[in-house]
């Protein structure tokens, strides 16, 4: 059975008016998430400002893993559903994106999410033993293929190769390509169904649930899970008049989630929601006058 179907939350990490994490309000938000309705989570990913976290044993990051993993853990013991985790595994040293993919494991999280290594802009072979070593850790790993960040994008021969390696889970597909992503189903899904193939762009959920992709790994979710979920859903169902019906009530606010970038955008529609999310931390600086504009006028078009 695929576990990785549906809408997966890549969770913000709210901070106090200081710079300093808001744990209280994380744990509020990862509630606010269980109950929408979302599939799963994915905390510590770039959505999460991790590059900013502090990584020492007992710091930010150790932190929020252990609220995440006891709001997940309490939850299923509550409902009797399954939320899998997939944490936040990478870096552009293999070296320390295969230690990421070890404490994922050690610390009970289902999946880890991996991105291609970014500035070194590595060579396709490159790529693949990148992700072979990550893939000898014995988690399920999510492949993150986004070359807006990383400067590199996996070719679909690429993938195809990573894919046939041990426990290689699915792909996080944010190239913005939807005829790669189409590749991809025919090339791999096509062949191995439970190989997941999830969008990295909420505006591009429903043609690839159209085209038979398996859901998103969602910011807008962070918003509205359950609409979110609902759209997914109505996707996965082959219910198509309904998950059009949904994406065009969220689409400006796809657009609006990253209109003066990731997290800054989500973060300031969450704040002006009321919901826990806070500064950012530099680089990152707060969006512009003209970008609150828009994502206000999003929301409201949008009835969030």
């Amino acid at each position: 059975m695929n576990r990785l179907r549906g809408t997966f939350t890549a969770l913000i990490t709210p901070m106090n008016s200081d710079g300093s994490v808001d744990f209280d309000g994380f744990r509020q938000n990862v509630k606010f998430q269980l109950e929408g309705g979302v599939t799963g989570l994915v905390p510590l990913g770039t959505t999460a400002e991790t590059p900013t976290l502090d990584e020492k044993p007992g710091s930010e990051e150790d932190t929020l893993i252990e609220i995440l993993m006891e709001e997940v853990k309490a939850f299923r013991e509550s409902t009797g559903k399954d939320v899998p985790v997939i944490l936040g595994a990478s870096s552009n040293n293999t070296r320390d994106a295969v230690a990421y993919t070890e404490r994922a494991k050690r610390v009970g999280a289902d999946y880890a999410l991996v991105v291609t290594p970014y500035y070194n802009k590595p060579s396709k072979e490159g790529i693949f033993r990148h992700f072979e070593a990550v893939s000898k850790v014995g988690i399920p790993i999510v492949v993150y293929n986004i070359k807006g960040r990383t400067g590199v994008n996996i070719p679909t021969d690429v993938l195809v190769r990573i894919a046939q390696l041990p426990n290689i889970a699915g792909v996080k597909e944010a190239s913005g390509d939807i005829n790669q992503m189409m590749e991809v189903i025919a090339q791999i899904k096509n062949k191995k169904p439970d190989f997941a193939v999830l969008s990295g762009d909420d505006g591009l959920t429903l043609p690839l649930l159209a085209a038979g992709g398996d859901g998103v790994i969602s910011v807008v979710s962070n918003l509205c899970p359950g609409r979110v979920a609902a759209l997914v859903q109505a996707g996965l169902d082959g219910d198509f008049a309904k998950a059009r019906e949904l994406h065009y009530g969220l689409a400006p606010m796809f657009k609006a989630a990253f209109v003066d970038g990731n997290p800054t955008s989500i973060k300031y529609a969450m704040n002006y929601k009321g919901l826990p999310a806070g500064t950012v931390r530099l680089p990152l600086v707060e969006v512009t006058d003209s970008a609150k504009k828009t994502i206000e006028k999003a929301m409201d078009e949008c009835n969030i």
